[in-house]
Order: structure tokens, then sequence, then C-alpha cells
């Protein structure tokens, strides 16, 4: 459209308002993808299913970014579910279970645990509960805060590493977004760019180690560590691992071997001296995973943890477990393609720059975004949403473009973090074994202060455009919790 105007939005409205009552994304896409084709198509009604599919799906599953993308997910998959598959991130946390004693230790254990499985954000739950819960079961620790402490370090740590799946997704609906924007930026510097600004997954990430070294609790959550000390969790026995022989070999080899592979074939193309193309790296980077594959199936295999046609059955389940991520983005790109036609871009630049100043929107990106994430449960699906938004606002506006990407992803986790019917919410009260009702309870006053600072901090952030506004938010979250304990301590002395 040469004259874009506000029914150029109407194939957002329509993904936001399906995804929002159907609870379902891919669905939510879907419908927004038709009726934005329908606007731009001129075709009888007979020939309108074939033209979607000819003149706007097609051309984006051909791209040669997006197959490229599509090919490094697949290998991310089959990689990620033989990890789970070899019982090698069982074995590695219950190593680590051993050194721990004390309720603190306890705690810092599990974090840590969650950051180092950090490869697959819905198989950390999974993995790292089960080998911790009776440990933390005869320490009188609720299991309201362990299903806490694995959702604090799934997804806020997922999402901050470029070259997992989380990682991969995110650059390339920021491409997508670069593409229909005409802007020159490699979205990997985009990404990289951004990570400090990913203030939520920051806070998150920090809330556990600095609660336990305070020792202190509050909103429901201390109500659940109170009954825990009175009324201690029955303890149960930890699932086996998929083998008895499982090692933790089978769990630092193979990433081991990832890195590695990654780091020589892009030094091959003059890494780190010289910028790698986008395509040099995703190849490198679908060659690591692979490779790293290859290892783990061989130390399996020999270890005698798997036959070697159910390891290969297992990993071409993981390659074919990425389908509904892969339709997801074909649609997202697509959605971005017909938007693209529609002026849509254009017209919320144009929006933004006549009514919003650029040093808000960073606070109104977040806030936008954490409401969608919310009421879906999808980080993912606010993701698609938001950043092809978001991002023309801001170079209309002037706004810094990383804290503005910064502020998308940290407003999509906090709304998944506060949301009952999240994934990861799921996840991780499955593996805390406890419900995802009592976990949501407990865990939202914690989001709650979490998405407080990280919204003041993006109001600083996008007023000064200061670098170093991540140690503030952090020193603020300190400084909170000191204040609540302090406080609380007065309460009690009373």
């Amino acid at each position: 459209m040469s004259d874009p105007s506000f029914a150029s939005l109407i194939p957002v409205f329509v993904t936001l308002i399906v995804a929002l009552t159907v609870r379902n994304v891919l669905v939510g896409l879907f419908s927004g993808v038709f009726v934005g084709a329908a606007m731009v198509a001129d075709t009888s009604a007979l020939l309108f299913v074939p033209t979607l599919v000819r003149h706007h799906i097609v051309p984006e599953v051909a791209d040669t970014y997006n197959a490229s993308v599509l090919v490094l997910l697949v290998f991310i998959g089959g990689f990620v579910k033989l990890i789970e598959f070899s019982g090698g991130g069982t074995a590695f946390a219950a190593v680590a279970a051993r050194w721990v004693a004390g309720k603190a230790r306890a705690q810092l254990a599990s974090w840590a645990g969650g950051i180092m499985i950090f490869f697959s954000d819905l198989g950390t739950p999974l993995i790292v509960g089960p080998v911790f819960q009776p440990l933390t079961d005869r320490l009188n620790i609720s299991r309201q805060k362990l299903a806490f402490i694995l959702d604090s370090t799934s997804s806020p740590v997922a999402i901050l590493i470029p070259f997992i799946g989380w990682g991969v997704f995110i650059m390339s609906v920021i491409a997508d977004a670069f593409s229909a924007a005409d802007i020159e930026m490699s979205e990997w510097d985009a990404f990289v760019s951004a990570i400090p600004f990913q203030l939520y997954a920051w806070l998150a990430i920090a809330m556990v180690p600095a609660l336990t070294l305070l020792k202190f609790d509050y909103g429901s959550m201390a109500v659940a560590e109170r009954n825990a000390a009175m009324n201690p969790p029955s303890e149960i026995e930890s699932p086996e691992a998929d083998h008895s022989n499982a090692k933790p070999i089978l769990v630092w080899l193979p990433l081991l071997v990832l890195g590695l592979t990654l780091f020589a074939t892009l030094n091959h193309y003059g890494f780190p001296f010289e910028q790698v193309a986008g395509s040099d790296f995703r190849a490198g980077l679908s060659a690591a995973y692979f490779l790293a594959a290859v290892v783990l199936v061989v130390l399996m295999v020999s270890m005698r943890v798997q036959g070697l046609l159910s390891t290969f059955g297992r990993y071409i389940d993981g390659m074919t477990g990425m389908m509904p991520i892969a339709a997801t983005l074909v649609l997202a790109w697509t959605l971005g393609s017909v938007s693209e036609t529609l002026g849509t871009g254009a017209y919320v630049a144009e929006l933004a720059r006549n009514g919003l100043p650029s040093g808000l929107l960073p606070a109104v990106a977040f806030l936008l975004a954490a409401i969608i994430s919310f009421a879906t449960g999808s980080s993912w699906g606010t993701i698609i949403i938001m950043m092809p938004l978001a991002i023309p606002a801001a170079i209309a506006t002037g706004a810094p473009l990383p804290i503005v990407i910064g502020a998308v992803l940290s407003g999509g986790l906090f709304g998944d973090h506060s949301s009952p019917i999240s994934e990861t919410t799921i996840l991780s009260a499955t593996g805390a074994g406890t419900t995802p009702l009592e976990h949501f309870r407990t865990q939202l006053p914690y989001a709650l202060t979490n998405g407080a600072i990280a919204f003041f901090g993006f109001i600083v952030a996008g007023l000064t455009q200061i670098d170093w506004i991540l140690l503030l938010v952090v020193t603020t979250q300190f400084a909170t919790l000191w204040l609540l304990r302090s406080r609380q301590s007065k309460v009690d002395s009373a």
C-alpha cells in the first residue's frame, strides 16, 4: 500500500485476538496470515488458497535465510532430544547433589544446575527438578521454592544465549523485521547488543542467589516455606535416568565438542577478528550440533546406555519434534511479508513518530509485550507479534534499538513467567512435584517485583540511554529485597 492506514494493523489484531481466545499462537498466526492475504489478494475465491500458498508461504520457506534457520532448528532438536534421552543431564546433576549440604547450598546447587543445562529451557525443569527434589525434601525446602528456582533458570537463561533454539528463533524474527524496514544491520549484532538490556531475564536469574544469601522469602512463598519447615514434604524416589550406565560425560563432552567445532568453523571465516556472515554462522552451528550428536551417539552405544537403533530413532523424534516451531516461524515470516505489503511497519512508525516520545518507547514495548505474553502464555508468540512493530517504531522515533529489542524480549519473558498457562510454568511445577497453580501463586510476587524493577529500568534506559542500566536494576533488586527483609524483621519483632 502506498498510503498505509489503520487497516494495515488488521492482520496483527486478528492474530492477537484469535491467539488470546483459543490460547494458541499457531492458530492465531494462521488466522492473521489468512486475513492479511485476503486483503492483498486479487483473485477468485477458488484460487485464493493456491495463491496464498504459492505467493506467500512457499517464498518464505524457499528463502535462503529462512531455509537455513529451519535446517538449524532440526539439528538442534535432534541433539537436545538425545541429551535428554541419554540420562546424562540427570547423572550430571546427581553428581553435583552429592556435594550439597544445607538449605542455602541446595538452593544454589539447584540454581547452578539449571544454568548448566542451558540448551533446553523445557528440559531443564524435567532434568534438574527430579534430581534435587529428594534433597530439598530432606532439607525442608518447599517444592514451590524448587519450582521457582527451576523456572528462574530455564527460559531466563535460554533467552540470553544466541547459539541455541531461543537465540536462533529470536534472530530470525529480528532479521525479518530488519528486512521489512530496510535496516542494514546484522541480526547477530542486534541480538548480542540487546543482551545487557534483557533486564527481566537477568533479574530473574539474580533473584535466586539474592534471596538465598539474604535467607529471606516473602508473600505466598514465605508461607510455603514455613509450612515445609513444619510439615516436610514426603520424600520420593528420584526417577532413574534413561539407563543406569548414564554418566555426566554424556553432557559435558558433546557440549565441549559443540563449542570447539563451532569456534574452529567460525575461525576459518576470520572469527573473532572479522565479522562472520549469518549464513556461515548458521552452517557452522548446524555442523557443530551434528558432530556433537554423533559423539553423543557413539558414547551412548559404547557405554551401553542405549542401543543404536533406539538412539537413532530418538534423534529423528527430536528432529520431527521441531515441526511446531518451524510452522510457527513460517507463519510468522508470512505474516511479516503480508504486513510489509500492507505497510504495517510504516504506519506504526508514523504513529510512534507523532505520538510517542522516543524515551518512553522501551517501557511501552515492555508493558505491551508483558500483557500479550501473560494472556497467551507464550513468550515466543509475543516476540513474533511485537518485534515487527517495535523495531520500525524505534527507527522512526530514534529510540535506541538494542534497548527496544531488550524491552520486547523482557516483556515477553515477564508475562510468560507470570502466566498460569505458560508451558514453563507447568513443566517447572511438574519437575518440582507441585501443582501449576501452587507454583503460579507463589512465584507471582517475585515475578511482579522483577517486572516492576525492569519497567523502571526501561524508563531510565530510554530517557538516559546509559550503558550500565543492568548494574542499576540488579542493585535495585538487592536493595528492594534488603528493605523488604528489614521491614519483615521489624514486624516479626514487634
